[in-house]
């Protein structure tokens, strides 16, 4: 204690650390220097990633990794990269902040581990917000892609795409436009071998070919064949086929039949295709998510270590 005459102020000293003003506890310079080191190191590691899986992948069947083994290893990758990178990042953060002084060791080490989550959620958020198109391709583009071959498969989509359009199929009067669905409504009209040669029949016309089409496709989307209707196409076929009006009508159900079977193919196709990319989409965002919780605690973990590196 400093001694002093009657009446003199008494002069105590002042530690420096008291006498300098607090500052902000978040460095974000810091921070958004170790952001910036997990997105570069995501993207190298990213680019690298698709490299090696495009290595492993071949046209040819029975030759490369199967879809199994890519799918586990692009897993491995992803939870790799968060890993790596987010570690750099956290690490970053950690050893480039200034350093507090007159702190508890353990407010200090929540800080350095709060620049370290701060560093890799601000690399997650640009990330996101920078390619947030891309992310919702990846999640749903096997959901699309998948629809589309089970709608190109069978005549689901065709009789849907043909109610839609007023009732007639886009490109069902060009060969092979529709496919199997064209084959099946062109083989209505086909001249039959057990009829004479000489025998009265009248042309098919693209009108007839159009209205039977119409028709067809009409019933297949309904569900039912009306008595009326199927008369009606079995007159118009027998006059154009020189068949019986009985094996006409027969000929235009066995075709109904045959759309019918191959409806509910592709009914259940579409289901199993979109049940599959159900699954699949869910396994992506689970491991995605599982993924980021890594990233999220080695950031932490390595924004103290940089942090005890930086106070040694």
């Amino acid at each position: 204690m400093p001694t002093t005459s009657p009446g003199t102020p008494v002069d105590f000293p002042i530690h420096a650390a008291a006498a300098t003003p607090p500052g902000s506890a978040v460095s974000w310079g810091a921070i958004i220097a170790g952001a910036a080191g997990t997105a570069a190191l995501s993207l190298i590691l990213t680019l690298l990633g698709m490299g090696l899986g495009f290595s492993a992948v071949s046209p040819w069947v029975n030759d490369g990794a199967s879809a199994t083994t890519i799918g586990l290893s692009a897993i491995a990758w992803l939870t790799l990269t968060q890993l790596l990178a987010s570690a750099l990042g956290g690490y970053l953060a950690g050893r480039l902040r200034t350093r507090w002084l007159q702190l508890h060791p353990d407010e200090v080490y929540f800080r350095d581990s709060a620049h370290g989550f701060l560093a890799w959620a601000v690399a997650t958020l640009a990330t996101v917000a920078l390619l947030t198109s891309a992310l919702a391709s990846i999640v749903g583009g096997t959901v699309r892609a998948g629809a589309s071959m089970a709608g190109a498969a069978g005549p689901a989509a065709m009789a849907g795409a043909a109610s839609a359009a007023g009732g007639m199929l886009p490109g069902a009067d060009r060969a092979g436009g529709d496919g199997g669905l064209a084959y099946l409504l062109d083989s209505l009209f086909r001249q039959s071998t057990d009829v004479p040669d000489g025998a009265q029949r009248q042309p098919v016309t693209e009108r007839d070919a159009r209205e039977v089409r119409r028709i067809i496709l009409e019933t297949v989307r309904t569900g039912d064949l009306p008595a009326q209707e199927r008369r009606y196409l079995g007159r118009m076929i027998a006059e154009r086929t020189g068949l019986t009006p009985e094996q006409a009508e027969a000929r235009v159900s066995a075709t109904y039949a045959a759309l019918q079977t191959r409806l509910r193919e592709a009914e259940s196709t579409a289901w199993q295709v979109a049940d599959e990319a159900r699954k699949a989409s869910a396994k992506v965002t689970l491991w995605m998510f599982i993924s980021l919780l890594v990233g999220a605690f080695f950031a932490s973990v390595a924004g103290i270590y940089g942090g005890r590196q930086r106070d040694d």
